[in-house]
This record gives structure tokens, sequence and C-alpha cells, in this order.
């Protein structure tokens, strides 16, 4: 009985504790910067995503003849690199499963679509989730941005 009593103290107490995260993410690398009351943590998540290979053949463009080939890409291509990036998405929200706060910067769409990935998953105990446009930075950048930030909003 007594071992039920403490668990769920620390349930409770971990709800009250320090934990935000932060990445800076692209389709190729991450950077998680996680902020606890024990302190920062700097991690680095290579995706191993294939880039697009680009097919021999297709078709030039009528006006332009020495111009930009247009090539169809292959579905199955498409298919590989859908599912090699939800398993890249997957591992970062594993890393960071456990934030209250998170904060997501980078340069393209990887932001907003591993924001719908965490939006997705279940069992999370996020409250909010900011995304922010940022180029690329080196690791200490982005950890102060995002120290910067979590000092300002909380």
């Amino acid at each position: 009985m007594n071992l039920k009593i403490e668990l769920k103290w620390r349930a409770r107490m971990k709800a009250y504790q320090k934990n935000f995260a932060g990445l800076w993410i692209d389709r190729h690398k991450a950077v998680i910067v996680s902020i606890t009351d024990d302190g920062e943590t700097i991690e680095r998540v290579d995706s191993n995503v294939e880039r697009k290979v680009r097919l021999s053949g297709g078709s030039r463009t009528g006006k332009t003849p020495y111009g930009p080939q247009q090539v169809a890409v292959d579905g199955k291509q498409e298919a590989r690199i859908k599912r090699q990036l939800r398993q890249y998405y997957q591992e970062i929200i594993r890393r960071i499963q456990d934030a209250h706060q998170i904060l997501i910067l980078g340069p393209g769409e990887a932001k907003t679509e591993i924001k719908k990935e965490i939006q997705k998953s279940s069992g999370l105990v996020v409250k909010r989730i900011s995304v922010e446009p940022a180029d690329k930075m080196t690791e200490r950048q982005i950890a102060a941005r995002i120290r910067r930030f979590f000092t300002r909003v909380s």
C-alpha cells in the first residue's frame, strides 16, 4: 500500500518539475535541447533519410530545349522516404516525450510536420507547442535561443 502512495506522489511531483524541450530540425538532422531542474542536455539525431535520387531519362519542355528535364518521381521511392521520415520523427518524439512545453525551430517544412506528429501522438504530457522559423545555427546558438525562449515564457 505504501508503494502505491509513493508512486502517486512521484507522479504528482514530476508534473510540477520544470521540463522543457526545444529542437532545431530539418529533414537531415535534429538538435534537441532538454531543460529540466537537473540541468540542460543537448542531443543530435541524424535522420538517415535517403535523398531523392535523380532518375535518368525524362523529357524536356518544349520551350527550353536545353533546360531542366521533367522526371516522374518513383512512387516506391516517395513511400520509402515518407516511411523513413516518420521513423525519424518518432525517434525525436520518443526523446522529448516527457516535456511539458516544446519549442520547434527550423528552416523548412520539417518543423510543421513534426508538430503534427506530436499532436497525433498519444500519451504525451505536452501542454504547449511553439513553432518558429530559424536558419542554420550552431548547437550553442540553438541552446541559447531555446533558453531565452523558455525564460521569457515561464
